[in-house]
């Protein structure tokens, strides 16, 4: 604790001679949005003249094509689509005032592209990076078409973790708030009996984890989906893990196919989510922002190689360096996630866990704590990596480096959203060097190095390495008292297949 006193007398003093990272990031990142703008008012101010000259260049260029290309493109022209603003769209006025009231000024692109097919009743293939927007993409249509076809269980929304499913839900709500919308948010961890009172109540929307939903397709009289209009798999490509593929299956062999709209929203195109769209997609439009994995301009991505051993005490420096700051801290497990909330909380940072282990009630509490601002770091595994729209996040910092690529994009993902500024930190051990470099390679660059005090993070050695024993003691304590109290028997198998769909 030493180490951090003098480490924040370090930072007054020298207050007045450096501007914080998180600023200069900032203000390069505002630098980039006007240049952008600037770029974008001089291009639409030479629209009007160009127009003319486009028109014949398309023109002289259709000309060179086979008939068969033409007709491939006029099939797929709705994918092409485009719109400034949502009352540009044919959606009815309730809706295009929750836009309004929602500050929808400006669709993203995954949104201009996806939006007007799906009003034209296609199915959607949705290929967007994270935090683009892709719930309204798909919420609009929905709601749309429900205003003019009111049905109970209308359309079912899988999502693969219990957070996700529950922000789904809340866009549903602010976007059907003046239409009178029913939803219901169906995931494991909570009372299948209280949940099965709310279908029965028939919502217009139901948003569930997949393992969840089999359960009351199977065991809730009364309920059946036969008549479902839309369905929609977003982060289809965690959908198709192993976890989720076959109960997945079995859903897909219940729902009607006939009548039906399906969306399905990805970061990329894999090969698993080909073959869902072959088994389960009718002449879908393809709606593809980027079709690589990527992360945005106003991201900063470094790393630290960090010595063996060493771990614990470059993080407390980092937490540090970064005080106050709003901190997502990423580990490969739960056990890493309960150990490094302690150790944070021990050494006077606010930090909170947010992991499988948890139950319902305390995985949303940790994530309403972090969102209100009233703890500063949340410590998570991979369950709060994908898809959930946290506001202002400045920093992530992977303590354990992901083993695929894909959970990397969605980890930092979480930082620099909507337009803002943010930055990542990987700490690198030698036994994360080929994790690194295939990361790097996905994304076509180095990480450079973050510059860190290796002098500071020596002094902080002791205190963290004590700290870190007595929280180790301390969560060794806790476990021994489950095990007298004899949780792991039959309450803890029903708690396992109740928690089926965790997602992580």
């Amino acid at each position: 604790m030493s180490g951090k006193v003098d480490k924040k007398v370090q930072k007054k003093s020298s207050n007045n001679e450096l501007t914080s990272l998180a600023a200069k990031i900032k203000i390069r990142a505002l630098e980039n949005q006007k240049k952008l703008k600037e770029q974008s008012e001089q291009e639409s101010s030479k629209e009007s003249e160009d127009e003319e000259q486009d028109e014949n260049a398309k023109t002289n260029k259709r000309s060179h094509k086979s008939k068969q290309e033409e007709e491939d493109e006029d099939e797929n022209s709705t994918s092409y689509e485009t719109f400034e603003t949502f009352s540009e769209l044919n959606l009815v006025p309730e809706l295009i005032q929750a836009c309004k009231n929602l500050n929808y000024s400006k669709p993203t692109p995954i949104q201009s592209k996806s939006i007007p097919p799906a009003l034209k009743g296609h199915d959607i293939i949705g290929l967007a990076q994270t935090g683009s927007g892709k719930t309204a993409a798909f919420a609009i249509p929905i709601l749309n078409s429900l205003w003019h076809d009111q049905q109970p269980y209308y359309a079912c929304i899988l999502a693969p973790t219990r957070e996700l499913a529950q922000q789904i839900k809340e866009t549903f709500d602010s976007l059907g708030s003046l239409m009178g919308v029913r939803s219901v948010c169906i995931v494991g961890g909570m009372n299948m009996m209280d949940q099965a009172r709310d279908l029965m109540r028939k919502p217009h929307v139901i948003i569930a984890t997949p393992g969840r939903l089999m359960d009351h397709l199977e065991n809730t009289k009364g309920f059946s989906l036969r008549k479902l209009k839309y369905l929609v798999m977003d982060e289809a490509d965690r959908l198709l893990d192993m976890e989720f593929g076959p109960v997945l299956d079995r859903i897909l062999k219940i729902l009607p196919t006939q009548g039906r709209t399906t969306y399905l929203f990805s970061a990329t195109m894999t090969s698993k989510i080909d073959k869902l769209q072959r088994a389960s997609l009718t002449n879908p439009v393809k709606c593809a922002v980027s079709n690589k994995y990527q992360t945005v301009d106003t991201l900063v991505q470094t790393l630290i190689v960090v010595p063996g051993g060493l771990k614990n005490t470059f993080l407390i420096y980092l937490l540090n360096e970064y005080i106050g700051k709003s901190t997502i801290i990423f580990t490969r497990t739960k056990a890493n996630a309960e150990r490094i909330s302690g150790l944070c909380n021990l050494l006077e940072f606010n930090a909170t866990a947010l992991h499988g282990d948890l139950n319902q009630n305390q995985r949303t509490g940790a994530l309403d704590l972090f969102k209100a601002g009233r703890k500063t770091i949340l410590v998570a595994t991979d369950v709060a990596a994908r898809g959930l729209d946290i506001p202002s996040v400045d920093i992530v910092i992977n303590y354990d480096i992901p083993v695929d690529s894909k959970s990397y994009i969605h980890r930092v993902g979480r930082t620099a959203r909507a337009g803002r500024s943010g930055k990542s930190i990987s700490l690198v051990s030698q036994y994360d060097l080929e994790l690194i470099l295939r990361i790097e390679e996905v994304l076509g660059k180095k990480l450079p190095k973050e510059t860190v005090d290796k002098e500071m993070i020596l002094t902080l050695r002791d205190s963290v390495d004590k700290a870190d024993g007595e929280v180790i003691m301390e969560l060794n304590r806790r476990n021994k008292e489950k095990v007298a109290r004899g949780r792991g028997g039959r309450r803890g198998r029903m708690q396992s297949r109740q928690n089926m769909d965790r997602g992580d």
